[in-house]
């Protein structure tokens, strides 16, 4: 018989073994490092109360038996959906290497237009609701897809271009608003706004929380839709593979084939059409019209939770549900005399301490590979396979 090696059994399960405890072990550390971050947070929020002369425990308590009330816990869900929405808008784009920071500029004209639309046609109830989504998706993945060209074609940083588009959005939904056409006033206020939504276009509440009438957004079903979509697309799908692939290592990617200027311009304007959702919770389940008031800042808000959720669905739903329970909870601490920015400390906290715990979990599994690499290099020898020539 031909001479050769070859492992035994023992060595092959050993072998399977190790690999089975690897992953084990970087899941154990992917679950550690946001756990890591908001511990931490609380530590510098809990500091920070001391010297306020606040006590951290009893504000904690405070707010916990706040959040978890029928009303506010309504309003924390309602808020979620928006987040969530949000966060994957960002997350799509992370997953690749992109930097969508223009999510906050792309949500606002998507609902601004798509609220204006939706007041000016009559359609059933299920096509108007649909016309209204329709509209919001494709402004967003419009106006992301300004900054996706100019990245293909001029090399234009998608940070540079999107924080740019997001001025020229707002400039853009402030012109619009003075129109005639788009806005009215709102009557007993100086505020202005669409036309408001009639009952064909409004999505119905859920009633989530037995024995009150509090309703939560009905779209908080998309929100749940749109993350398994994402989950399907990006680990389902050769789309999601090619997606992957290059934001992990661009010239391997062409290396295998892959259109990268392609996967560029897919992803940013997917990426925006997700962002177009993330107004459509409130427009189309509480407010009914896009005014002066419409709820700002949810594109930065996704990116903490993008990042705090490790751009994971169920991470960023966990994330989500968070921000909105701090977001609901600071309303009862100015009743007891506590400073309600403490939970924007906070949260500024979990994204600065998200970051450190994430590069210090990355050296870690570096320096752990290369240790296991040196290992193997200088291993014993292989066991001879029963039968092989000497």
């Amino acid at each position: 018989m031909s001479g050769g090696t070859a492992r035994s059994p023992e060595a092959g399960s050993t072998f399977m073994d190790r690999l089975t405890g690897r992953v084990r072990l970087g899941g154990l550390l992917a679950l550690a490092a946001p756990v890591l971050a908001i511990v931490f947070a609380g530590l510098i929020t809990a500091v920070v109360l001391l010297v306020t002369g606040a006590p951290p425990v009893e504000t904690l308590g405070v707010m916990v038996d706040y959040g978890v009330q029928p009303r506010p816990l309504t309003l924390a869900l309602n808020l979620a959906s928006g987040y969530y929405l949000s966060a994957l808008a960002v997350a799509i784009g992370f997953r690749m290497n992109l930097f969508n920071i223009g999510v906050d500029g792309q949500y606002r004209l998507a609902a601004l237009i798509a609220a204006a639309v939706g007041g000016a046609i009559t359609l059933p109830a299920p096509l108007h609701v649909a016309a209204i989504l329709l509209v919001a998706v494709l402004v967003g993945a419009g106006w992301a897809s300004i900054a996706a060209v100019l990245k293909v074609r001029r090399g234009v940083s998608e940070v540079i271009s999107t924080i740019m588009l997001n001025a020229i959005a707002t400039a853009l939904g402030s012109w619009l608003l003075n129109k005639d056409r788009f806005a009215v006033e709102v009557a007993g206020s100086n505020n202005i706004g669409t036309q408001p939504l009639g009952p064909s276009a409004q999505v119905p509440g859920i009633p989530l929380i037995p024995g009150t009438p509090l309703k939560v957004d009905g779209l908080i079903i998309l929100a749940a839709v749109m993350g398994l979509l994402y989950y399907v697309v990006l680990n389902r799908t050769r789309f999601g593979f090619d997606l992957r692939a290059t934001g992990r290592s661009e010239p391997a990617a062409v290396a295998s084939g892959v259109n990268v200027k392609r996967m560029v311009l897919i992803t940013m304007i997917m990426s925006g059409a997700v962002a177009g959702l993330a107004g459509m919770p409130n427009l189309l389940g509480e407010s009914y019209s896009y005014s002066l008031n419409f709820p700002p800042g949810l594109g930065f808000t996704g990116i903490a939770i993008a990042l705090l959720g490790r751009n994971n669905p169920v991470g960023i739903a966990f994330g989500a549900l968070l921000w909105a329970f701090l977001d609901t909870s600071s309303n009862i601490l100015q009743i007891h005399d506590i400073s309600p920015e403490i939970v924007e400390i906070m949260k500024g906290a979990i994204v600065l301490s998200v970051i450190v715990a994430y590069e210090l979990v990355h050296r870690y599994q570096i320096a752990a590979g290369q240790r296991r690499v040196s290992r193997e290099l200088s291993g014993g020898p292989t066991v001879q396979a029963e039968g092989a020539s000497a």
